[in-house]
Parts: C-alpha cells; sequence; structure tokens
C-alpha cells in the first residue's frame, strides 16, 4: 500500500490567507497608537485610543457573523469560493484603512471608512478560518490530514512575526512623527498587496472532491446544506466544537497575543525584551506545528488534546506565577515556550478534528459558527479577563480561570470519540469498507 502524499499546493493555498489575516489583525492593534489621532479630535491622547479600541472590538466580535455567513456560503458555493472571498473582504479591508482620510481632512467621515474596514474584516476572520480548515482537510488524504491542518497556525503564527518583525523595522528607521503622519499606512498597504497574491494563488485551486460529491447529487445537492436547520441536527457536534474550542483559546490569547503585555506590565521587563521574548518564543512555536499534527496521524487527535488539557489545567498557575518574576530574556524565553508547547497539543490539530466531526453538507458552518462563538466568548475576552484581575489586585484569579477553562476542555477530550479515521467523503469510505472486509482463503 503506497504511502499517501501532502497535497502541498493546495496545503499553501489553503491556509496562507491566514497569515494576511493575522498580520492585519496584529498591525491594526500594534499601530493604533501611531493613527489614533488620525481619525478623532485631538487633545485626549486616551480617548482617541479608546475609540479606536472600540472599532477594534467590533471587528472581533463580526466573527460569529461573518462565521455563520461565509461558513453557510463555503457549504452551498464551495470551498474555493469561500476561500476566494474571504482574501478579497481581506485586501479590501487592509486597503480601506491605509487610504482612510484623516480627522484634519474630512471629520468623522475618516473614522467611518475605519470602521467599515473592520467589519469587513471581522466578516473575513469569521468566515477564513472554517473555510481554510475545511479545506485542508477534504483536500488531504488520510493519514496526512494532521500534517496539512498544522499549517494554519504556522500560517497564523507567521503573520504574527511578519507584522511583529515589520513594526520593529519601522519604529527603528523611521522618527514618531513620521510613523504618526504617514508610515501607519504602510503596513495596511502591504497586507493589501499581500491578499492579493493569495487572492491569485487561491484562484487556481482545485474544489475538493468530498465537496463535488455533494454538488453532484442531483441539481446541486440537499438544499438544506449550510443552514442553520442542518446544522441543528447536530448539536451535539456543534456544542462539542464550543466547549473543546474554550481551554484552547483562552490559553492561546493567554501565551501569545497577551504574553507581551503581561512580560512588560507584571514581570516588569523592558518593553524591547518583551518583545524579544515573543518573537522568539511564537517562531519555536511555529516549527513545532508541522511535528504535532503529524503525530496526530499516527497515534490520534485524543492523546494530544489530551495532554494540552491537562497540562494546561495543572501548568497555568505555576507557569504564571514563574513569570510574573522573571528578570531577563532567558528566563522569559524558557517559560513562554514551555506554555507554547503545551498549547501545540491543541493548536496544531484542532481544525481537523472540528471538520473531522461534520458531514459535508454542513462542515464548513459546523466548523466555523460554533468555533466564532467561542472564540468571540472566550479568546477575544482573555485579555480584558485578565486587566480586569490585575486591576481588582487578584491577578493570579485570571491563571485559575485559564486553569478552569482548560478543566472544561479536558472532559469533552476525555469523553468525546477519536475523530482521525473519520471518512469525509463517500470514496473514502468504500476504500475504508474494502480495508476492513476480511479475506478469505
Amino acid at each position: 500500500m503506497s504511502t499517501p502524499k501532502v497535497p502541498w499546493k493546495a496545503v499553501i493555498g489553503g491556509s496562507i490567507g491566514n497569515l494576511v489575516e493575522w498580520y492585519d489583525w496584529f498591525v491594526y492593534s500594534s499601530f493604533a497608537i501611531y493613527f489614533a489621532a488620525s481619525f478623532f479630535p485631538s487633545g485626549n491622547s486616551t480617548a482617541q485610543l479608546l475609540n479606536t479600541a472600540g472599532i477594534f472590538a467590533v471587528g472581533f466580535f463580526m466573527r460569529p457573523v461573518g462565521g455563520w455567513l461565509l461558513g453557510r456560503y463555503a457549504d452551498r458555493k464551495g470551498r474555493k469560493a469561500a476561500l476566494t472571498l474571504t482574501v478579497t473582504l481581506m485586501s479590501a479591508s487592509a486597503l480601506l484603512i491605509a487610504i482612510a482620510p484623516t480627522y484634519e481632512a474630512v471629520g468623522y467621515f475618516g473614522a467611518v471608512v475605519l470602521l467599515v474596514a473592520r467589519l469587513l474584516q471581522g466578516l473575513s476572520v469569521g468566515g477564513e478560518y472554517a473555510a481554510s480548515a475545511t479545506y485542508l482537510t477534504e483536500a488531504t488524504p488520510p493519514g496526512k490530514r494532521g500534517l496539512a491542518s498544522s499549517f494554519q497556525y504556522v500560517s497564523m503564527t507567521a503573520g504574527q512575526l511578519v507584522g511583529l518583525g515589520l513594526q520593529i523595522i519601522l519604529q527603528n528607521t523611521m522618527s514618531e512623527e513620521v510613523l504618526k503622519s504617514y508610515g501607519w499606512r504602510i503596513p495596511f498597504v502591504i497586507g493589501a498587496l499581500g491578499a492579493a497574491v493569495v487572492f491569485y494563488l487561491r484562484r487556481n485551486l482545485l474544489e475538493t472532491e468530498a465537496y463535488d460529491e455533494e454538488e453532484s447529487e442531483g441539481e446541486g445537492g440537499d438544499k438544506s446544506r449550510g443552514t442553520i436547520k442542518a446544522l441543528m441536527a447536530h448539536k451535539k457536534e456543534a456544542l462539542l466544537v464550543i466547549a473543546l474550542t474554550m481551554g484552547g483559546t483562552v490559553a492561546y490569547y493567554t501565551y501569545t497575543t497577551y504574553l507581551t503585555k503581561y512580560l512588560a506590565n507584571t514581570a516588569g521587563l523592558p518593553k524591547q525584551t518583551a518583545t524579544l521574548v515573543s518573537f522568539c518564543a511564537l517562531f519555536v512555536f511555529m516549527l513545532l506545528q508541522p511535528l504535532a499534527g503529524s503525530l496526530s496521524d499516527r497515534i490520534g487527535r485524543r492523546p494530544l488534546l489530551i495532554t494540552f488539557g491537562i497540562g494546561s489545567l495543572l501548568g497555568t498557575v505555576p507557569l504564571m506565577t514563574a513569570l510574573s518574576s522573571v528578570d531577563g530574556f532567558l528566563g522569559g524565553f524558557v517559560l513562554s515556550l514551555l506554555g507554547l508547547i503545551i498549547i501545540t497539543g491543541y493548536t496544531s490539530i484542532n481544525a481537523v478534528v472540528k471538520a473531522e466531526l461534520f458531514p459535508t453538507n454542513i462542515r464548513a458552518l459546523g466548523v466555523a459558527l460554533p468555533y466564532a462563538i467561542a472564540n468571540a466568548l472566550f479568546g477575544g475576552t482573555a485579555e480584558y479577563v485578565a486587566l480586569w484581575f490585575k486591576s481588582s489586585g487578584i491577578e493570579s484569579g485570571f491563571y485559575w480561570y485559564v486553569s478552569g477553562c482548560a478543566a472544561v476542555s479536558l472532559a469533552v477530550y476525555l469523553t468525546m470519540r477519536e475523530t482521525r479515521d473519520a471518512a469525509l467523503s463517500r470514496a473514502e469510505q468504500k476504500a475504508g469498507e474494502a480495508e476492513s472486509v476480511p479475506i478469505r482463503l
């Protein structure tokens, strides 16, 4: 029996949009200190940042809407069509921010343009994850799906690293005045151009066999596919996605987006050192994803998820406590990397596990909507919960909150079925049946 091969063109085309998405997501939040004054009246820098942050939050809570609309679109019009649409929305949102007029020129109209761009970006992010997860899972043969789907988090992490690297370059080559004047627009121009390149790559992708089978049934197949009604027939799986995402997304945002602020504000590391710790730890974390994804193809998905659940449940409090008192790069790097190694058991395979839970007619929406809801409720609020505990004088309470979320997900991992050998198309199902037929002598 020949070893299945990874369709690398499909993997690159299906996952690279995550790089652009997370690059755009990162540069908005990190460059807000430079462009906030461009869109709101001068005089109160805190109010400017709060207004900009409010627009950022609106984009985050558009993710469930994007998950619903684009998940439905992927189930009804195809995975390739959804991937092309999400990257179009990416490019449009980045371009709108890049060219948005300032408050000085047109008053609040510039802020309206910024808001529209963030709404589009929220829609795009909400749909990109599910379209990418579904495409990568369906386009890859059994035995290689864990490896292929792990590139979602490779590309997502790469997007953060590219954004962080560009920020470092611009901060060291431009004065703060130039960055506030026009330099902040450069990252968004780059984001729009990057999305255009991804659009070209995705236009040349092939549709998945599983979707083509569904489409060929009758005249367009099941008319209820991609609908909430069809999703309700799989309520257990939808709730499973929310529960298994809960602990993973809280831990992920804790050790990635919140980590730099935590090292600077709580541990007291210089911002440059905290940034370097995050960059280096994320780089190693990115390289670990394919290794863990490939391991899941050999031993199954549940062992990795259970390892993450136990590690996060038992390790968060001592790890975060130790991180709060680090006094240099090495200590911060080692402890941060340890946390990221633990969550690799979740990040490397969470996309493929969710896709393997649902049938073809509802797979994209089944991944998109519950995941987006869990992200909005738990991932998107992780930093705010952490800061609330800190401002209340009980920062350690956040550590226990992360552990509690991990405990809920661990209970799910221990009781859920193994999904590694799920047949995603009729051809795979027939092949599995043929292998299970005993040979008669």
